[in-house]
């Protein structure tokens, strides 16, 4: 066997989603999955970290131990369900937590204490993915695409799937094996803020307080009038540019709008600026992962959108959970590390060559 661990925690600041994963003879064949919630206190300091603050390299530092903590727990947890020690994994991608990314300035920033991870767990951790494209002058982001492309590519079919945690992002497999991708803007970032404004949750199960509503006249239009919307790809985005403070600058001109009419607004956004990106590659049907393709409501928008030609279902049809996809790859991109393989798609990111992701933290 061949196994590595992959772990994410995204930009919907819900916990850690974790896998086990062997790559023996080019398969990946999943052992154990785990989730492990944050407290929501780790939740509040995350989201406050997003932005300049008192004390923030102090509180940094200490929300980093916290995630490795996590993190660890998670490895815990899959290895006791796979029936596994530490010693028979050859390495645990650990993607941290985004909290800046601004590849136009020259970096990006997803804090984890790695090597508190590497010696809590008892494995080697391969962390901080992102900088090495950066540096490259990519974006960064999103990575996923080259993981899909190996886990889901399938030669003479273009496929297309969609990643929708907090912020969405396609990856084009072309039937030729070219592949693009690229963020498509916010996915469940606005919704998740917009609900936990107004009920104290932290997200609306199922779409349900969305379906209440109805579409503001006019927001739509305001909203995709974004500048980021009409960039071309390569690009990446996150709660540097779509936050709460972005939000409420356009709902000051709607002061009568209910808030279920918002919110039903807000997932029009997320469906119409995904399926905008989608439509022209032609493809029969779009696979979709992250904690949207649990979201009824979200996927019947999208399929009204993309019309009958274009079939709109989870991962699950693939056979990888849609909670599961985002882990896969980063123990994908652990493993081609471990291989000192390149882990980026220039064409995606914008990266001057290929280049091996990530840093080691030996056990």
């Amino acid at each position: 066997m061949s196994l590595y661990i992959g772990m994410m925690s995204g930009t919907s600041l819900d916990g850690v989603d974790g896998v086990l994963v062997d790559f023996w003879a080019g398969a990946a064949r999943t052992m154990s999955a785990a989730y492990v919630e944050f407290p929501q206190a780790l939740r509040d300091e995350l989201m406050a970290l997003q932005a300049a603050s008192p004390n923030e390299i102090e509180r940094e530092a200490l929300a980093a131990n916290k995630l490795a903590e996590l993190y660890a727990d998670c490895i815990a947890e899959l290895l006791a369900k796979a029936d596994m020690k530490s010693a028979d994994v050859r390495a645990a991608g650990a993607h941290g937590q985004t909290i800046r990314h601004r590849p136009e300035l020259g970096f990006t920033r997803q804090i984890i204490n790695a090597s508190l991870l590497a010696e809590l767990s008892g494995i080697d951790v391969i962390a901080d993915f992102r900088s090495r494209d950066v540096a490259a002058g990519g974006q960064g982001a999103p990575l996923v695409p080259a993981g899909h492309k190996a886990l889901f590519g399938k030669e003479g079919k273009t496929r297309v799937l969609a990643n929708i945690g907090g912020i969405a992002n396609i990856s084009v497999l072309h039937k030729d094996g070219a592949v693009g991708g690229y963020d498509t803007g916010p996915g469940n970032v606005l919704m998740n803020a917009w609900i936990s404004r107004h009920k104290g949750v932290e997200f609306d199960d199922n779409g349900a307080w969305a379906a209440s509503g109805k579409e503001v006249p006019g927001l739509l239009a305001a909203l995709l009038s974004e500048p980021y919307f009409a960039l071309p790809a390569p690009k990446s985005t996150g709660r540097d540019l779509f936050h709460a403070a972005w939000l409420d600058a356009h709902l000051a001109r709607f002061p009568d709008a209910k808030p279920e009419d918002v919110m039903f607004t807000l997932m029009r956004l997320t469906a119409v600026s995904l399926a905008r990106e989608i439509a022209p590659h032609g493809s029969d049907a779009l696979y979709v992962c992250g904690g949207g393709a649990y979201n009824a409501t979200l996927m019947r928008e999208l399929q009204m959108e993309l019309g009958e030609s274009t079939k709109v279902e989870s991962t699950e049809a693939l056979g990888v959970p849609p909670n599961r996809v985002e882990a896969m790859v980063f123990a994908w991109l652990a493993f081609r590390f471990g291989e000192r393989m390149p882990g980026n798609l220039p064409s995606v990111t914008g990266a001057r060559g290929e280049r091996i992701l990530g840093a080691l933290y030996p056990r």
